[in-house]
């Protein structure tokens, strides 16, 4: 499947997982004990994917499994298709929910199979944004940094990943000239950036939007730097409701203990 190596789980390189072939033998075994009742298998293949195909080739995979158990008499009940839908950060074409549904349905039906879906990235990436305000306007002779103040440690993906992310000004200043800018955190090290290169008009003290992040960014988020994590709000229609509260400096140091 086509995605970040670091976010690939089927390769035969990946940590994950056991071959078809074991997958096999451990069935069989399964089957000879009183005490486990076999329901179903589970696949994952990766996150972030953009197109059908590799659901498709894995999900056959695993139903020569299916129909090679079902042969020696285990019947299972369902199939677990993992996650890995991908969703629209730039200018990614991502296959719709019901594509992707009836890709994987049909075969199932066909073997009287349940589906099981794990979608998590596909539901609420696009549902969050990190808001950060920019604290400073660098401008060197090769490069235009707009420090804010959120940082990798907020929102680990560019760094992680070489992830893009979409970056929105909440006010839009027309009387002043756009530049491309490298959005980037007070934190000491040179992989401390949100986006490079954006063609934006700014000013000290504006405030920007890091889109798409509701999956992978809180939950990725760490104190690194001694930098508390900031709150989440969540937002129903007009109304915001503090989900989270903003971390205190002195949170983190309330588990630590003197000598």
């Amino acid at each position: 499947a086509h995605t970040h190596p670091y976010i690939s789980t089927g390769l035969a390189d990946n940590k994950f997982g056991v071959s078809m072939e074991q997958a096999y033998h451990a069935y069989q075994l399964a089957h000879t004990s009183p005490n486990l009742e076999i329901v179903g298998v589970d696949c994952h293949i990766g996150s972030q994917l953009t197109e059908l195909a590799p659901f498709q080739d894995a999900l056959e995979r695993v139903l020569a499994l299916v129909d090679r158990l079902a042969a020696d008499g285990i019947r299972l009940q369902h199939v677990d298709a993992g996650g890995g839908l991908g969703v629209r950060y730039q200018n990614e074409q991502i296959p719709g929910i019901e594509d992707y549904v009836s890709a994987l349905k049909a075969p199932l039906a066909q073997r009287g199979l349940a589906l099981f879906l794990e979608p998590g990235r596909s539901i609420v990436a696009n549902s969050g944004v990190l808001l950060m305000q920019v604290d400073a306007l660098k401008v060197t002779e090769t490069r235009h940094f707009a420090l804010v103040d959120a940082a990798m440690n907020d929102m680990l993906r560019p760094a992680l990943y070489q992830a893009w992310m979409d970056i929105q000004p909440l006010t839009r200043h027309s009387h002043i000239s756009s530049a491309s800018w490298d959005i980037v955190g007070p934190v000491c090290e040179t992989g401390d950036f949100l986006a490079k290169g954006r063609e934006l008009s700014l000013l000290d003290g504006d405030y920007l939007a890091l889109m798409g992040a509701g999956a992978y960014g809180f939950t990725m988020a760490s104190n690194y730097n001694s930098r508390p994590r900031p709150a989440e709000i969540l937002v129903d229609q007009a109304d915001c409701h503090v989900v989270r509260e903003r971390e205190t400096i002195e949170q983190l140091y309330q588990l630590e203990k003197l000598l």
